[in-house]
């Protein structure tokens, strides 16, 4: 996992990813890079070690239905670390914050809002996927 965080740091990415394939590093911010992979390379997540820079609830729920083994994160949000935590993911992270803002840092980012009250991992990938089709 210092491999993966030195990378994160060093290559100002937003995820870098460890598994069977190696290393893949990812800089869209957000969760469409984990969608992406949960979506269409599935194998990627399955069993990976993961560093990122933000985890909250939503991202959460997206590794723990690609069934990571372990999450490093710069900053996790309170409920995204529960949920880790009752899903038995191993998770490490420098800053727990009680949510995720948006990116004008003047409210909930909108995946955390959605994500907040749900418990069900796959229910929160609905969600996602229905937000990011609905933007204009």
């Amino acid at each position: 996992m210092r491999t993966l965080i030195k990378q994160l740091h060093e290559g100002h990415y937003s995820c870098v990813i460890l598994s069977r394939d190696g290393i893949k590093t990812f800089t869209n911010p957000g969760v469409a890079d984990l969608l992406y992979l949960l979506n269409h390379e599935s194998q990627t997540l399955k069993g990976a070690l993961v560093a990122d820079k933000v985890v909250g609830k939503a991202a959460a729920a997206l590794l723990i239905l690609g069934m990571v083994a372990e999450v490093y994160a710069e900053a996790i949000s309170t409920p995204a670390l529960e949920f880790l935590n009752d899903h038995q993911v191993p998770v490490t992270f420098m800053e727990e914050i009680p949510f995720v803002m948006n990116r004008q840092k003047d409210g909930w980012c909108p995946m955390e809002r959605l994500a907040f009250d749900e418990y069900s991992p796959q229910i929160i990938k609905g969600k996602i996927e229905e937000f990011i089709n609905n933007k204009p």
